[in-house]
């Protein structure tokens, strides 16, 4: 039973920095009326962001911390001037994850894999 433990532990350490990488790429963003309103791209520890409307203030680059089950904004455009603090994966029927943004108060976009 101890070996078994192990195994496991070992197992599930070892598959952490697969999870952790699960953001990076392209991600097609919706708001809560389900209007595209831009793309997040995520690679390394950098992001960009292309809001769609002309001359949006929060479209630009930043930097993010990677957690474990998503990002943390550190700054950047999206961060001071769209107020984003966070990218949570979470579940979705139809792709099987999707990145939620969201401010201290609320959820504000939902993006999925490009």
């Amino acid at each position: 039973m101890r070996r078994f433990a192990l195994v496991l532990a070992l197992t599930a350490l070892s598959a952490a920095p697969a999870f952790a990488q699960a953001f990076s790429g392209n991600w097609s963003c919706r708001d809560a009326s389900t209007n595209r309103v831009g793309i997040l791209t995520i690679y390394g520890e950098v992001y960009g962001w292309a809001a769609r409307a002309m001359s949006d203030p929060a479209s630009g680059t930043g930097t993010i911390t990677a957690y474990e089950d998503g990002v943390g904004f550190n700054d950047g455009n999206l961060r001071g001037n769209g107020n984003i603090q966070a990218g949570r994966i979470i579940n979705d029927p139809t792709y099987g994850f999707a990145l939620q943004l969201e401010t201290a108060e609320a959820i504000v976009m939902m993006c999925n894999p490009r």
